[in-house]
């Protein structure tokens, strides 16, 4: 091993000033769960909005914004948001606080694998903020609670011993996309109706865009063992990669979010949802297209191309709930 390979693997000291620690902080919060978490509370929100009875149009006039800006529409969309970040940092703040071995072999960059942080730095970190999280989401209503809860129980399962469910590939996946598929879209919709006092029949689109993100995000639970295969093999965590080889998942990743894509535009020839069939079925046949085309240069050999199309998925990921508000305000 080179002198520059050993010393990536050294620990750095721990961080010196607020500026560092700040930026320590955002690297344990996991940067693409948080975006991806953000954009879902928007984007349910949005929908939300989008299939009430009050009038909001893409482009809303001054006085909707007025509207909009009254507390009785903001609280619940500010209480959601901080208590899902919080339940956000304590899932993926835990998983590393479990893997720091490991995560010296796959993700050398992490604050506590890298020694910036200190064990006990993350412990507070997670342990504050999945009480703040509980705390927000109880104060905020029933269903964000009921979300957040569920939620926490399962991230606490997926990473902590004697359970430890990540230690086997079809529990790990099934928490991952339970959480971010099914969990979090419906329970932010439910509380989004609950607190603007609508009905709690879940619409049509909101159905559509859980099952898509379901899907999709099975896609991401398999694709992100690819690049940490050297890890998961030397302390015994199994995933799918290590059963089946990386390019076989690769592939099997690339064809789920390919059947994501085809059951999407098959929903808006069908116009199964009340949302603008021409835009939704668009936005998805450039993305299919783009994907495809970038999967071509991926070398599975290099680690780093990997680690750039995985980002690349969340990416597309991000898209889905920006495409779906816009499709229901233009329907």
């Amino acid at each position: 091993m080179s002198q520059s390979s050993q010393n990536s693997h050294l620990p750095r000291k721990p961080v010196q000033s607020y500026l560092h620690w700040l930026y320590a902080f955002w690297k344990f919060s996991r940067p693409h769960t948080i975006i991806g978490t953000s954009l879902s509370v928007l984007s349910l929100y949005l929908i939300a909005i989008a299939i009430s009875n009050t009038t909001v149009s893409l482009f809303p006039t001054p006085h909707s914004l007025t509207q909009l800006a009254q507390p009785q529409w903001l609280l619940p969309l500010f209480g959601a948001w901080i208590a899902c970040l919080c339940g956000n940092v304590y899932i993926v703040g835990l998983n590393q606080l479990e893997d720091v071995d490991i995560d010296k072999i796959n993700k050398p960059h992490l604050p506590l694998a890298s020694g910036e942080f200190s064990q006990q730095t993350g412990q507070l970190i997670v342990a504050s903020t999945g009480i703040l999280a509980l705390v927000v989401a109880w104060l905020t209503g029933p269903f964000l609670f009921g979300m957040v809860a569920i939620s926490l129980a399962i991230g606490t399962a997926y990473s902590l011993p004697p359970i430890r469910l990540k230690q086997f590939p079809f529990w790990a996946a099934l928490c991952i996309f339970s959480v971010r598929g099914t969990i979090v879209n419906l329970g932010l919709y439910l509380h989004y109706s609950w607190a603007l006092k609508q009905s709690q029949t879940i619409p049509s689109v909101v159905w559509v865009l859980t099952l898509f993100i379901l899907v999709f995000t099975f896609a991401i639970a398999i694709f992100k063992d690819i690049p940490d295969i050297e890890g998961d093999r030397l302390y015994n965590i199994t995933t799918f990669t290590i059963k089946l080889g990386p390019q076989a998942v690769f592939n099997l990743a690339l064809w789920v979010i390919t059947v994501c894509y085809l059951g999407i535009i098959l929903v808006g020839v069908l116009h199964v949802a009340s949302v603008n069939a021409i835009f939704l079925v668009s936005a998805h046949l450039v993305l299919l297209a783009w994907m495809w085309w970038r999967s071509l240069a991926v070398d599975l050999q290099d680690k780093s191309a990997i680690a750039q199309f995985y980002q690349f998925i969340w990416k597309l990921f991000f898209m889905e709930y920006l495409i779906f508000p816009i499709a229901c305000f233009l329907a």
